[in-house]
């Protein structure tokens, strides 16, 4: 699947528990809810903090980059793409994931939500 002007996009009935996910969105959302096991790096810090996505992804494995609804992870997605990183957006973003009873905890570890 691809989201508007070509970003490779993927569904969350797609992802697996293990594959690996980047959080893009900003600290109060990330606080709110998110998935357990991502890794946060919110869009306004990226480009500065890239060094720890590189060191955190997988080698051989994809990016698969959310948000709220996946307007601004579809953004990082096509940056990571330009990079030569393997990146999917994933379509619906924390919306989906919620919507199709994936996990979402809060900063305590606690049920979370989505904001």
């Amino acid at each position: 699947m691809v989201f508007g002007s070509g970003v490779p996009t993927v569904a969350v009935d797609e992802l697996s528990e293990g594959d690996f996910l980047l959080d893009v969105r900003e600290d109060d959302e990330w606080r709110a809810g998110h998935a357990e096991t991502a890794l946060h790096i919110p869009m306004s810090e990226f480009v500065a903090r890239f060094g720890e996505l590189t060191q955190a992804a997988p080698q051989d494995g994809r990016v698969n980059v959310v948000c709220k609804v996946g307007g601004r992870s579809a953004q990082v997605t096509a940056y990571l793409v330009q990079q030569g990183i393997d990146a999917v957006n994933v379509a619906g973003g924390m919306e989906a994931w919620a919507a199709a009873g994936r996990p979402v905890v809060d900063g305590d570890g606690k049920p979370g939500a989505v904001l």
